[in-house]
């Protein structure tokens, strides 16, 4: 249902469409330096749990190419994965996806590669299985009916090598002929989803419209929409959930209209080892995302800011987190 391809190997070559560039152009970079790869995780070249995770994965390859072309030493080596893994601390499908090659580089570039291979093809079929589970939780709680649907973020295809998460749910509601609009978050302050998400949702030909964050709380409260649906960066093992900074402010209109809030994302994203949200760590980003846009100054030159990219949506107000297994009914009380 998708034919966007954030992440991809091409030739011995991580291709990353800059996501920096949409909707204004469709830019491809062909990466083939780990510090580019990183630099181009930080600056949100590509962003999503998935892909990022997918991207790092393909990173260590890179590492070990480069470490061939250039005849560095292990220690090297390592400290280039590690600067990979650690790109962004908030989002656990980076550390996770390059744990897991790194397993296998005693076993040589090749085997490596087989595995970042099998990590987007797991991710491809992880999209599929969530968008069936998701759209199937929301027509057997609400009928099957065209729904009005409202999102925060960017969780599709430019999110991950599938269909996406929580847009992979609205993808496949739509092609049932369940969906009646999509109302979008605009998400700020780097627009994901005035640029990326609504960019998706017109490739998609899915009803849509854009309204800014501060809006979003008075569509949920005045009976506009009938479920939210958001993905998550890492979820810890109770059901509290990091995701884009304005998520909590959805939940808890959701909770308050009384309607379904839905967390959808990869089992990868789970990290049990966190007993909740107070164990995530949350990445603060620059101060020139907030006081400029696109170089324009539009603060006070030196003004302070609070700028974290995430925030933590409590367990309680969630109705249920959708992996690619199954529905976890978090709200009734169910572990992860």
């Amino acid at each position: 249902m998708s034919s966007i391809k954030a992440v991809e190997w091409v030739d011995g070559k991580l291709v990353l469409l800059d996501q920096t560039q949409i909707p204004v152009e469709e830019k491809y970079l062909h990466l083939s330096e780990v510090d580019a790869i990183i630099d181009a995780i930080k600056r949100l070249v590509v962003r999503g749990a998935p892909a990022i995770g997918v991207a790092g994965a393909y990173g260590v390859v890179i590492a070990l190419d480069e470490a061939e072309r250039k005849k560095l030493s292990r220690e090297e080596v390592e400290r280039s994965i590690d600067a990979l893994r650690d790109a962004r601390p908030t989002a656990v499908n980076l550390a996770w996806a390059v744990d897991r090659v790194r397993k296998v580089v005693s076993q040589g570039r090749d085997a490596v590669l087989a595995e970042a291979h099998q990590i987007a093809k797991e991710d491809r079929l992880s999209g599929d299985a969530m968008g069936a589970i998701g759209a199937d939780w929301l027509t057997n709680h609400l009928g099957a009916k065209p729904l009005t649907l409202l999102t925060h973020c960017n969780t599709g295809s430019l999110a991950t090598t599938s269909i996406g998460t929580a847009l992979g749910v609205v993808r496949t509601m739509h092609e049932r002929g369940l969906v009646k609009e999509v109302y979008a978050d605009e998400t700020r302050p780097l627009l994901q989803g005035s640029r990326l998400t609504a960019w998706e949702l017109e490739k998609s030909a899915i009803p849509y419209r854009i309204l800014p964050d501060g809006a979003a709380t008075m569509a949920i409260l005045s009976g506009r929409i009938d479920a939210a649906l958001i993905g998550a960066d890492r979820i810890a093992r109770n059901g509290d959930s990091a995701n884009k900074i304005g998520s909590v402010a959805v939940a808890l209109a959701c909770h308050e209209a009384g309607i379904p809030f839905l967390v959808v994302a990869p089992e990868s994203t789970v990290d049990r080892s966190k007993r909740d949200g107070s164990e995530i760590h949350i990445e603060i980003r620059k101060d020139e995302e907030i006081t400029h846009f696109k170089g324009l100054q539009v603060a006070p030159l030196g003004a302070k800011t609070f700028n974290p990219a995430f925030d933590v949506t409590p367990s309680k107000y969630i109705s249920a987190v959708i992996t690619e297994q199954r529905a976890y009914e978090i709200a009734k009380g169910e572990q992860l």
